[in-house]
């Protein structure tokens, strides 16, 4: 099955000059993408992938998750190109919350949220086998980084995301 099928990229990002500045990059290459998962020792999910090919990294227009008990919204989602700083490798990325902040080495962190650090969208690695597509968990910093699965892929939570 394709991911993303008939999915609307036109009106899935919001241009502005802080998402340039801030989150997008360059459209990754198959070799760029391979040199991120070796450095982060993670298999980056077919649809984060599909994301990225389409746009690498930014401010999305509907920015609210809802399932559930769980209610987040987020800031961007994380690209690969390092140069910027709200990137999968990048000064804010997954290593910052890691081992700045205490955050679980659960897996990847691939959005922000307007909380301003104190919640964490992380693609969740810890049931995976080798090729098996990372859930996706809301980590709670305010209550001693409680782990939440929100949903079980980031297509999933993607299609999730409404307007606020």
């Amino acid at each position: 099955m394709k991911v993303f099928e008939n999915f609307d990229w036109n009106s899935f990002w919001e241009e502005s000059d802080y998402a340039s500045k801030e989150y997008v990059g360059k459209i990754p290459t198959d070799k760029e993408i391979e040199d991120i998962e070796n450095e982060i020792g993670y298999k980056l999910p077919d649809s984060y992938i599909e994301l990225i090919k389409h746009c690498n990294g930014g401010t999305p227009a509907a920015t609210l998750f809802c399932k559930g008990e769980y209610t987040v919204y987020i800031t961007g989602i994380y690209g690969i190109d390092k140069t910027k700083p709200y990137s999968l490798c990048g000064e804010m990325g997954s290593k910052f919350w890691i081992n700045e902040w205490g955050y679980p080495d659960i897996g990847v962190t691939v959005t922000d949220t307007i909380s301003g650090g104190h919640h964490m969208i992380f693609l969740d690695y810890r049931e995976c086998k080798k090729d098996d597509e990372p859930k996706i968990a809301l980590v709670d910093q305010e209550d001693d980084y409680n782990i939440h699965v929100i949903c079980d892929s980031f297509e999933e939570f993607i299609k999730g995301l409404i307007e606020a």
